[in-house]
């Protein structure tokens, strides 16, 4: 008699899917709001600099319920990371553009950090390179929005462009998650 059992990956690559699927859309509706306010200091623009990181740390909050092993302390300072980025971004918006950049880059750095980490200690689930180069992507980006924070920008246009790319990547991602959550 044989016992077909399920690996334990299967439930968190159809979770993870779902997930990145959602977190697709969302990228590019919020970068497409984001281009039409970016040069509009004002309350629309300090919702949404607060709504990214608060739907980034529920999205880790949702994968740390799925997930086991250790990629559970990565997401959980990610989640932490979040929070207390958009409560920064809460007053970054309220001092300057350069202050919103230079707060948001210190974000992507470690949220960045996390994400590739976690990326990696999922590997063998699948559908986890393009977490990965996005992880290591945002890092990168990370230290040019840093920069261009402390160097007086008057836009935060090119955070809209990050927020696509980093959607993109959790597209590709959940597309190649289809074979793991088959499984």
């Amino acid at each position: 008699m044989t016992t077909i059992v399920s690996p334990p990956s299967a439930p968190l690559a159809k979770t993870l899917r779902r997930l990145y699927f959602t977190r697709f859309g969302f990228a590019v509706v919020w970068a497409l709001l984001l281009a039409l306010v970016a040069t509009d200091v004002g309350p629309l623009l300090t919702v949404l600099l607060i709504l990214y990181p608060l739907v980034d740390a529920a999205s880790v909050f949702i994968e740390l319920r799925a997930s086991t092993g250790s990629s559970r302390v990565t997401e959980t300072v990610n989640i932490v990371v979040s929070v207390l980025a958009a409560i920064a971004l809460g007053w970054a918006s309220v001092v300057s553009v350069g202050a919103v950049l230079a707060v948001w880059g210190v974000w992507a750095v470690l949220a960045g950090a996390t994400q590739l980490l976690t990326g990696l200690s999922r590997r063998r689930l699948g559908g986890q390179w393009p977490l990965i180069v996005s992880g290591g992507l945002s890092v990168l980006v990370g230290f040019a929005f840093l920069a261009q924070g402390l160097g007086g920008a008057d836009s935060v246009a090119s955070v809209a462009g990050y927020a696509t790319l980093g959607g993109i990547l959790f597209l590709v991602s959940a597309i190649r998650l289809a074979r793991s959550a088959r499984a």
